[in-house]
């Protein structure tokens, strides 16, 4: 969430940031301001109190040494009268506090100045396009009739099993999901990246650390009995690590991947781009995740969009870059970037990557800190995460894209992992 400071300090600037995003509650700003303003006020009365109260209890050892007992007396009521009105005022305080930090948690990251405004998908920034799209011809199938086809997927025995949303990958189709998880794994280890197996359940404190709390309540599936959630990325686990730590300057940066399936609700979705692997309550994704310098953060943000990049390119898919406008960014990100890969059998643009910068809004909400050496002061970290990959579209792309009359030709940087060349 953002720093109080940070609001006080730019709260012109954050309004209009904000309707970037559409964001219309600016009432919240201000309530957050007359808080704080309480909370100042609270805190100087308890100064004072104390202060009252270290100087009687001074008084009242001199008065009993010069034989004053009555004094003693009357100073030792005023002393047990400012005791109760100091747990009234921090009484007062905990409330004041509690009903701030609910009002921070509402208020969404201020977009970087780069990111255009912008109310839907529509309004995001094509920033690049590159590769080329295959021409089909007859082979032109989209990836649930050609998993059906080569018997990779069975959706209707998901269905039986759990429900729509719920895929059962099987033989070939089942080594080809495990060749994307290992390939993507590898790939990230070399750029330096900690590989970490998470919990893919998390408690109510992870959920707001990140931000998925309370924002995205509706969209995770609840363990109501044990007050846990299933995750919705393995981005809220290994970002959570870092909960309540101070990290050493020389830490910096952090990098950590980690595999994990991913579990949406995907309330409200319908239509004809949820076919198929398009839309899943249950998926797998590869993440990574960086903790670094603040000042370092929009350098490290550009390697993780190369990073990505050159994954996509290693999968030879054709892809473009997008820039999300403001009525498109996550509410916990300042800035984030997209890739699409283009599928030719369903002649449309597949989201499987974001990469985002959240500078301090996380790491406020996780007390993330370090000691800056040459300030001396403790600072906030920044955060960023991008997905590196989700699979589900990546396996469409790869499924409707190379097939040919032989069958569907793996690339080769994923034929060592999966044993074969063409799913025939």
């Amino acid at each position: 969430m953002l720093q109080v400071s940070f609001i006080r300090d730019n709260k012109s600037d954050l309004i209009e940031g904000l309707k970037k995003r559409n964001f219309s509650e600016f009432n919240l700003i201000d309530e957050v301001i007359e808080l704080d303003d309480s909370r100042k006020k609270i805190l100087g009365e308890l100064e004072a109190y104390n202060a009252e109260s270290n100087s009687i209890a001074k008084e009242i050892g001199s008065l009993f040494k010069e034989g004053r007992g009555a004094e003693a007396a009357s100073k030792k009521s005023r002393a047990s009268e400012i005791k109760e009105l100091s747990k009234a005022l921090e009484s007062s305080l905990n409330d004041v506090l509690s009903s701030l930090n609910e009002k921070l948690r509402h208020i969404p990251n201020m977009p970087n100045i780069i990111v255009p405004a912008g109310k839907s998908d529509e309004d995001n920034v094509e920033l690049s396009r590159h590769g080329v799209v295959p021409e089909l011809g007859e082979h032109n199938l989209p990836h649930w009739e050609l998993t059906k086809k080569f018997g990779l997927i069975d959706f209707d025995l998901g269905s039986k099993i759990t429900g729509a949303g719920f895929p059962v990958y099987t033989g070939k189709g089942a080594r080809l999901q495990r060749a994307f998880i290992n390939y993507f794994l590898d790939f990230n280890e070399k750029a330096g990246y900690k590989e970490f197996v998470p919990p893919f359940l998390v408690n109510e404190a992870s959920g707001m650390g990140t931000g998925q709390l309370p924002d995205k309540e509706g969209q995770m599936y609840h363990c109501t009995e044990d007050n846990l959630y299933l995750i919705p990325t393995s981005e809220v686990p290994i970002t959570n690590i870092y909960r309540d730590v101070m990290l050493k300057e020389q830490d910096l940066p952090i990098k950590m991947t980690a595999y994990s399936p991913c579990f949406r609700r995907e309330a409200g979705s319908y239509g004809k781009d949820v076919r198929g692997l398009n839309r899943l309550h249950q998926f797998e994704k590869v993440e990574i995740v960086q903790v670094v310098h603040p000042s370092k953060s929009y350098e490290v943000l550009d390697e993780m969009v190369a990073h990505v990049e050159e994954l996509i390119k290693q999968l030879g898919l054709p892809y473009r870059i997008l820039r999300l406008c403001g009525g498109d960014l996550g509410f916990t990100a300042a800035i984030t970037y997209d890739f699409e890969v283009y599928s030719a059998a369903q002649e449309r643009w597949l989201e499987v990557s974001s990469i985002s910068n959240f500078e301090t809004y996380q790491t406020n909400r996780l007390k993330c800190r370090f000691k800056n050496t040459e300030t001396k002061k403790t600072e906030f970290c920044h955060t960023l995460n991008g997905s590196s990959l989700a699979l589900p579209r990546i396996y469409a792309a790869i499924l409707e894209n190379n097939q040919t009359e032989d069958g569907i030709k793996i690339p080769d940087v994923l034929q060592p992992y999966c044993g074969f060349d063409y799913i025939k």
